[in-house]
């Protein structure tokens, strides 16, 4: 279709369009900051299945998988495409770029768009590894999805973001007015603790391993992580302690059982590995972490700590997953991302300027514009190298 100009379009904070060129430079910045920047490692990943493939530390993984190592890489995702004037989502631009760029550095790679809940997607991403790829040997789980339908019984699950016990009352930013506000959140009853588990706990991964085991898709010595947050005790009510930790917990029970049955069956392992906090869509809606975003990177880049998620998946692979040795694992047996961002020191400075954030002083005392530049960034807005004024165009596929 013809090209068009494109302007940031926002329902409340969150953009309903994307731009295709700000998207593409994104994930252009990305792959410059992977290519040749990755030492050889041992026990590098050649095939890699990404289930949750399009943004974020999933982009990131699918990035450093194939661009430190030249991995073969397959994406899994839930993104919507271009249709007439209306531009696709953020997600299907950044895997045209990807697609794109891996055709011109000559990696391999394929991508399924669709519900990755759903059995139909399952097979069809089990077909296409047999088809072509040799079995996989690292499977990263990292969707973020508010609601599933289990392919059992069609039941729609519905993921909250609730306290668990008791309310909770603490600071936030209100996004779309840029107020800091006090929001008080009443606890989840158990069927809302029941359907978060449903969505963000270990049972769709287990799913997925059980097929993929089943199908004889996996190679000797495979691995499988799936991605979680633990977060300061500031944010605990709403997050370890709340509903979504309560699927986090789930997601580690499920680590544990693949964890023994991969060691059994391939000499393979699975862990869940606890990333630093980042600007997302998902995080972005979560009570009183648009605050704690708005400060952590004051406290992380005065110490040169501060990582995105390319980064964070660039150490993952270097200093956790290629070194030839088995990855150190804290107490729980979980992979430990988040260790610059839970500094006491880090952890002091974000505790001292928490409660000197007013409506009246948010953008000088915090990294209010740094987050929501970083934010709309995710859209392909207010990316640096890009002429909003100029036409582009909408219809691409990969």
């Amino acid at each position: 279709m013809p090209q068009q100009i494109i302007k940031r379009r926002s329902r409340g904070f969150i953009c309903v369009n994307a731009h295709p060129e700000g998207c593409r430079r994104n994930v252009e910045r990305w792959v410059a900051g992977v290519k040749g920047k990755m030492p050889a490692g041992q026990n590098t990943p050649k095939n890699v299945l990404v289930i949750g493939a399009s943004t974020g530390y999933g982009l990131a993984s699918r990035i450093a998988a194939a661009w430190g190592y030249g991995a073969k890489t397959l994406g899994v995702f839930f993104e919507r495409p271009p249709e007439g004037d209306k531009t696709a989502s953020a997600g299907h631009y950044n895997t045209v770029a990807f697609h794109s760029l891996a055709k011109r550095d000559g990696l391999f790679a394929a991508s399924i768009n669709g519900d990755a809940f759903s059995d139909e997607i399952k097979h069809a991403t089990a077909d296409a590894i047999r088809r072509e790829m040799a079995p996989v040997d690292l499977v990263i789980y990292s969707l973020a999805s508010p609601k599933r339908t289990d392919p059992r019984t069609g039941r729609v699950h519905n993921s909250v973001l609730k306290p668990v016990g008791q309310a909770f009352t603490n600071r936030t930013i209100e996004l779309d007015s840029e107020k800091v506000v006090s929001v008080t959140l009443e606890p989840a009853n158990e069927d809302e603790i029941a359907d978060t588990v449903a969505v963000m706990g270990g049972d769709d991964w287990r799913r997925w391993m059980d097929l993929l085991l089943e199908e004889k898709l996996l190679a000797p010595g495979a691995r499988a992580l799936a991605y979680s947050y633990i977060g300061p005790e500031i944010t605990w009510p709403i997050y370890r302690d709340g509903t979504i930790g309560q699927a986090k917990k789930d997601l580690e029970r499920a680590a544990a059982d693949l964890d023994a049955t991969l060691a059994k069956k391939l000499g393979g392992n699975a862990w869940v590995s606890v990333n630093k906090a980042v600007v997302t869509q998902a995080s972005a809606a979560i009570p009183v972490v648009p605050l704690y975003l708005s400060l952590l990177p004051l406290a992380m880049k005065t110490k040169n700590l501060d990582e995105g998620p390319l980064e964070q998946m660039r150490r993952l692979f270097t200093d956790f997953l290629c070194t030839g040795h088995a990855p150190k694992l804290d107490e729980a047996r979980r992979l430990r991302l988040d260790d610059r961002e839970m500094r006491g020191d880090v952890q002091a400075e974000v505790a001292a300027l928490w409660p000197q954030v007013t409506t009246e002083n948010l953008r000088e005392v915090s990294a209010f514009a740094e987050f929501q530049r970083e934010f709309r960034g995710l859209f392909g807005f207010e990316v640096d190298g890009v002429d909003y004024e100029q036409p582009t165009e909408t219809d691409l596929q990969w």
